[in-house]
């Protein structure tokens, strides 16, 4: 039986990847790069879109890497605790505006987005597969999964919550601002990795196999569970994905700027912590939801349809600020559904890893872990992407002057953009959710 430090070390793994540096690049990344950075919409689409195909390859990879490794640290442990400051040091420096022309910031986004990308992969999938040699108990499994989840969520609540405060607080331009937040936030996710590595434990020993082969890559393909499993998991971050990389732009655009009721400051992103800290909580309720309802795949489903009406109701509200609270509302209800099926995605496939281990022989733990993180990105990467190339066909235009350096923004049909923006916070979403329903009436195993 695991001890409760444990279980917090292992929340403090993805309190600092997903609560901190993903959910920043998710949410903050978009916009910062259009509208700070100064690069171009198409510039942006192109990066989030190539960065993080990228790892599409690199994740899988990285998984069987990790299942091979042999250390006095363990297996997946060692990428932890050697990779921690590698995450936090490329993290800040991405938040960083070089004064450099249109080509000069295109090969500096590029080359530290794909490095940020490379040091994610490779802090990430090892965390991931943790949960997979600590504890051979389904209900711990859920537990882990449900504290890695509240971790995210909390931390990611604290983030975005803080955000225009410490911008306020550190003052000068905005390019300014990010840089410095970069470097405090990065240090924080550095820490949070370290602790989760030293405070982690690897109970069980993988079943090696006894020289590398790409078989356990064919065998993925013959996984029905898994290829269930992955469509879904790239299904939820097309999800999260089109709402994330849109906030910015819902507030700057739709709402025309930040929202200020009664001393609370409400940008994007504390926008976007209400449904943070419903996430938290619901993940914590999700074991128990689960174990209601009878299985992971009926809490998933019911997870979803949530997600989907709750979605739909969004585009209907009115866009003007003096509704925020009902937007905000609305925010928090999806997020009920979001806070209950994440727990489960990650539960689920220690359940498809066991499947593995079962029909093959040998354990492929890491590269069905990684396909959790190739999911995650893939998603990510479309959706940004999607974002991006939508608004920029809706006459959203971004750049920066060569002459001056400075960043230009033009909106040719501000109508189109905000009506753009609505419907991707809201309707696209919504159709994801109720093509993850149908995913999980295919999904095979009954857990």
């Amino acid at each position: 039986m695991a001890k409760l430090s444990e279980k917090i070390g292992y929340a403090l793994g993805d309190a600092a990847a997903g609560g901190i540096t993903w959910k920043v690049m998710s949410i903050a990344f978009p916009l910062f790069f259009t509208n700070i950075f100064g690069l171009t919409v198409a510039d942006t689409a192109t990066l989030m879109l190539v960065a993080r195909l990228f790892d599409v390859v690199t994740d899988p990879l990285m998984g069987s890497l990790a299942d091979r490794t042999q250390s006095r640290w363990g297996t997946y442990r060692p990428w932890l605790l050697f990779g921690a400051i590698p995450l936090g040091v490329v993290f800040a420096l991405l938040l960083f505006t070089p004064d450099f022309g249109p080509v000069g910031k295109r090969i500096y986004a590029y080359s530290l987005y794909l490095l940020m990308m490379a040091v994610y992969t490779a802090v990430n999938v090892p965390y991931g597969s943790l949960l997979g040699v600590m504890t051979s108990d389904d209900n711990e499994k859920n537990e882990f999964s449900s504290y890695r989840m509240v971790g995210a969520y909390a931390m990611g609540f604290i983030t975005l919550l803080s955000f225009p405060y410490l911008q306020k607080m550190v003052g000068g331009s905005s390019q300014h601002q990010y840089a410095v937040l970069g470097v405090i936030l990065g240090g924080i996710a550095a820490l949070g990795t370290l602790a989760c590595g030293l405070l982690t434990k690897e109970r069980i020993k993988p079943v090696r196999a006894e020289k590398f082969s790409f078989k356990p890559f064919a065998d993925l393909f013959r996984n029905k569970p898994w290829i269930y499993l992955t469509l879904i998991g790239i299904c939820t971050n097309f999800f999260n994905g089109f709402r994330y990389a849109v906030a910015g732009y819902l507030l700057e655009y739709c709402l025309h700027g930040d929202v200020t009721v009664s001393g609370l400051i409400i940008n994007y992103t504390v926008f976007m912590t209400f449904g943070e800290v419903t996430c938290m909580i619901f993940g914590g309720l999700s074991p128990r939801f689960t174990r209601w309802v009878g299985s992971k795949k009926k809490a998933f489903s019911w997870a979803a349809i949530i997600c989907a009406v709750t979605s739909i109701a969004f585009f209907f509200i009115p866009m003007n600020p003096k509704y925020i609270w009902l937007m905000v509302a609305a925010v928090i209800l999806t997020s009920v559904g979001i806070g209950l099926y994440s727990p489960l995605l990650w539960s689920m496939y220690a359940d498809v890893a066991d499947y593995a281990t079962e029909q093959n022989g040998t354990s492929s733990t890491g590269l069905i872990f990684s396909s959790g993180t190739m999911a995650q990105k893939f998603g990510s990467a479309i959706s940004g992407a999607l974002v991006a190339m939508l608004l920029g066909f809706a006459g959203f235009i971004s750049g920066t002057d060569p002459a001056t350096g400075q960043t230009v923004v033009t909106i040719t049909n501000e109508a189109s953009v905000q009506q753009m923006v609505w419907s991707l916070f809201s309707l696209f979403p919504a159709a994801i959710a109720l093509l993850i329903v149908l995913l999980l009436r295919l999904y095979p195993i009954k857990k």
